[in-house]
């Protein structure tokens, strides 16, 4: 029986440079990062399915919001159909090769780039 790859997920911010062990560069943000050219992006992938929504972002950004309960809903939202099969999707890309999350965020830790993160490399088949 072959053994199996552990999928190698990272977190960086877009803004920077790009790394050669980088692998597969994914855009995790729902917008554009303000100010880079998409050529000095070297974005491979932008899986918008997988980004928090709108109503999401801006809550956690209120006065309210706290990351417990970000996390709580952004991976529910990560149940719904189109970001499953883009999740599982980038799970098969991390199962062959380095992902890297890419996010424009200055905190990638408090971030959902960081559960997203989690939630490719907790999965087990």
């Amino acid at each position: 029986m072959a053994a199996r790859h552990t999928p190698t997920v990272r977190v960086r911010r877009v803004y920077d440079a790009p790394s050669p062990d980088d692998g597969v560069r994914v855009l995790v943000d729902r917008l554009w990062p303000r100010g880079l050219a998409k050529a000095d992006a070297r974005i491979d992938e932008w899986p918008k399915a997988l980004t928090p929504s709108t109503e999401l972002r801006r809550w956690y950004h209120g006065e309210e919001g706290t990351y417990e309960e970000f996390r709580r809903r952004y991976e529910a939202e990560l149940t719904a159909p189109e970001a499953a099969e883009a999740l599982e999707r980038l799970r098969a890309v991390a199962s062959r090769s380095t992902v890297t999350l890419l996010t424009a965020t200055k905190d990638p830790d408090g971030s959902h780039a960081s559960v997203l993160e989690q939630a490719l490399t907790a999965h087990r088949r």
